[in-house]
């Protein structure tokens, strides 16, 4: 990653922290849908990785996805928070930076606006958490499997386009501090 100024890089475990801590107040919530479907989450999941989305988005450099997984990974495993995945929580966490690295990469090549760039980042990070976590621990198959990861995706563009919309508001307020730090 580039030079990262101190304020960004605060600004960025914040958005680690907001992703852990708003999964686990959402689950309750969000378990009440997935448990009527019989599929295991999704849901929560696609609302923390919007934290996610919206740094590495203002953040300069390739890599700033998959690092905030890494991060996100060893907080939830150091905190406890290792939900059906257990000792292998870390990869549901690190799988989707990556991913989001990647859509972001490629969004940036094909010029996509940044609402949709959210969007599809979000949801293809929601898609890849639920596709390792179906990997390591649910071994669903067929029909299941399909519902789990539709509702994961369609959750995900939801969760990316309020990101889009969260973006839009928080973008004055960091630009404007990152300049005045430039400046002195």
């Amino acid at each position: 990653m580039k030079h990262v100024k101190l304020r960004r890089m605060v600004f960025l475990a914040l958005c680690c922290d907001l992703g852990l801590f708003t999964k686990r107040l959402i689950a309750p919530a969000a378990n009440i849908l997935t448990d009527s479907l019989h599929i295991p989450g999704g849901v929560s999941t696609s609302f923390s990785l919007m934290f996610l989305v919206i740094a590495a988005v203002l953040t300069p450099g390739f890599f700033c996805g998959t690092l905030m997984g890494v991060v996100q990974g060893a907080l939830a495993f150091s905190l406890g928070m290792v939900g059906s995945m257990g000792a292998l929580s870390p990869i549901g966490y690190i799988v989707p930076g990556i991913v989001i690295d990647c859509a972001l990469f490629f969004a940036k090549r094909l010029r996509w606006s940044e609402p949709f760039t959210m969007m599809i980042a979000n949801m293809l990070a929601a898609a890849s958490a639920s596709l390792t976590a179906d990997v390591l621990v649910f071994h669903l198959k067929g029909v299941p499997l399909l519902l789990y990861l539709s509702v994961a995706m369609s959750t995900g563009a939801v969760c990316g386009l309020l990101g889009a919309q969260l973006l839009q508001r928080l973008r004055p307020v960091i630009d404007a501090e990152i300049q005045k730090d430039e400046i002195v």
